[in-house]
């Protein structure tokens, strides 16, 4: 019973990093109705622009509500400048963007900042969380401001008016457009929500993986997973879906023998193919219903 409860704590020190990353996916998707396969890079670029704050001499806590600003107008340049002209656009030409996107950013990064591998530094530190050695102090900050986020995000869909504007201008946006909603404009808001939460994302993850232009991969594939398994149209579903497959993949690599760091992803997307024949919307989404 020790082994198991070890086993859950550590799976969830490490699924709030999957959590993390797959809100962003999920704000976006919520935005634009397509996944973002350059948000890993987005959020990696912001870490980087982090860095490099606090390397001419910002504090952190100056560096991290900074960080947040650039990265969420940074966002929003990124939706009017490259997506906003690909709106009636197929979806492989977006496709076509998102790699782009990526390609791009991760460029960037690698000439600017080169492609060594630097130490973040995390305002929690790594000692060990009241005595246990499966959870570090940084991990139970990523788990708390994981939760935090999710509960603002509850309050800013549920109770304010551009909350509750982007929520019809993406569920409804014909309907939206005609009650004097800018649909245009509530996506763009989107865009740069998903950018400061994967500006989150990054900063937390770095002092975990360490700070290099290919730190997101892994990362954003997992993330990927957790927002499919968990519900893309439920921002609540992407933490819940990152919680899910940290233990679910913690769990299986300790007790089915022969299973490997290298089996944990293949065996973690096989339940997630298992739960979406299921119920496609995932464990916590909205179905579709589709008049005919």
């Amino acid at each position: 019973m020790e082994l198991f409860v070890n086993q859950v704590l550590a799976g969830i020190s490490t699924g709030a990093i999957y959590a993390c990353m797959a809100l962003a996916v999920v704000m976006i998707y919520q935005a634009i109705d397509h996944l973002n396969f350059a948000q890993g890079e987005m959020a990696m670029f912001s870490t980087f622009i982090a860095y490099q704050l606090m390397q001419w001499g910002v504090p952190y806590w100056w560096t991290f509500p900074l960080t947040l600003i650039i990265s969420f107008a940074g966002g929003i340049a990124i939706e009017r400048a490259l997506f906003k002209p690909l709106g009636n656009a197929p979806v492989l030409v977006h496709v076509a963007g998102f790699i782009a996107l990526f390609a791009i950013l991760n460029s960037v990064a690698g000439l600017t900042w080169d492609w060594t591998i630097k130490q973040f530094p995390t305002p929690f530190g790594n000692a060990p969380f009241l005595g246990s050695q499966l959870i570090s102090t940084h991990q139970a900050g990523m788990i708390g401001i994981t939760f935090i986020l999710l509960i603002l995000l509850f309050v800013f869909f549920r109770f304010t008016r551009v909350g509750l504007a982007m929520r019809a201008a993406a569920a409804l946006p014909e309907s939206a457009k005609l009650v004097g909603i800018n649909v245009s404009w509530m996506i763009a808001l989107g865009w740069g929500m998903a950018s400061g939460i994967g500006a989150i994302a990054g900063i937390l993850i770095a002092p975990v993986v360490f700070l290099e232009p290919n730190m997101m991969g892994g990362v954003l594939v997992y993330g990927f997973a957790s927002a499919v398994l968990g519900g893309l149209t439920s921002p609540f579903g992407a933490v819940m879906g990152g919680f899910l497959v940290g233990v679910f993949e913690n769990l299986v690599g300790t007790y089915i023998p022969g299973v490997g760091n290298e089996l944990k992803l293949p065996i973690a997307l096989a339940l997630i193919v298992t739960v979406l024949v299921l119920k496609p919307g995932g464990l916590f989404g909205r179905a579709y219903v589709q008049r005919v």
